[in-house]
């Protein structure tokens, strides 16, 4: 069961459509709060604010593609417009390299543009607003593949997002804008698809990126067990590594060895 917060908040979620951020957008109205929704899937996008809010009064579906500037922007106005602030930036979108080594790729910058250059940007879009209204909270959903690395590209852009949240909550300090970090493990989605491996579903995330909402937090690792991963990968790499390495061939494989 969910606790309502007691102050409702305009927040911008992207990649609000699927995975993660389809779980967010659910917790986060359940709590009470008012959204405007951002993916590239409009038909998708649409559908779940109708779902959520059939009154068209309190969820906002803005089609967006966080890569582009253009569309970065028009997000934003579109939010400001329709509901007069932003409290809240979600920086959910993110993606992967699905198929292959990125460096068979044959665009593996795309990686850093949608999971590291996008937040930065979005970022600041609402930020001298924040501050001059000296409330606001960023919350950047990153992944233990940025405090334990298992894949170049990847890992690089989550290592960043990591660096930029953890610096950016420094530097904001005593403006009233919190940044929070949540950086989950393995879950159900369709980025995790083809894992092979037991995951906890989504919903585990959402909860955590609205419980910071309520009770902000430097940075959360969900689920839970990942902290001790993260310990190992501090502490004793090498025997990280070799967990890291029986994890990927049960990705590559979906059983311990190859035939």
């Amino acid at each position: 069961m969910t606790t309502p917060s007691p102050r409702p908040v305009v927040v911008v979620l992207t990649g609000a459509s699927s995975g993660i951020g389809l779980a967010t957008a659910r917790e986060l109205v359940a709590r009470g709060h008012t959204l405007v929704l951002a993916a590239r899937r409009a038909a998708d996008l649409d559908a779940l604010a109708r779902e959520l809010d059939p009154g068209g009064t309190r969820v906002l579906a803005v089609p967006t593609d966080v890569t582009d500037d253009a569309s970065r922007r028009a997000l934003v106005t579109a939010a400001m417009e329709r509901f007069g602030r932003i409290d809240v930036l979600i920086n959910n979108a993110g993606i992967t390299i699905e198929k292959g080594w990125w460096w068979n790729d044959s665009d593996p910058l795309r990686v850093l543009r949608v999971n590291l250059e996008s937040p930065i940007e979005l970022v600041r879009l609402v930020l001298p607003d924040m501050r001059a209204r000296r409330v606001g909270h960023i919350v950047n959903v990153a992944s233990v593949a940025g405090v334990v690395a298992t894949n170049g590209m990847y890992s690089a852009s989550k290592f960043g997002l990591r660096g930029f949240s953890l610096g950016l909550r420094r530097e904001l300090l005593g403006t009233g804008v919190n940044v929070s970090l949540v950086s989950p493990g393995f879950v159900k989605s369709e980025m995790t698809a083809s894992a092979g491996l037991p995951m906890p579903g989504p919903e585990i995330v959402a909860q955590a990126v609205a419980d910071v909402l309520q009770r902000p937090q430097r940075e959360v690792i969900v689920p839970r067990g990942y902290r001790v991963f993260a310990w190992l990968d501090r502490r004793l790499p090498g025997l990280a590594d070799v967990l890291v390495s029986r994890l990927l061939i049960r990705r590559r494989y979906g059983h311990d060895k190859p035939n």
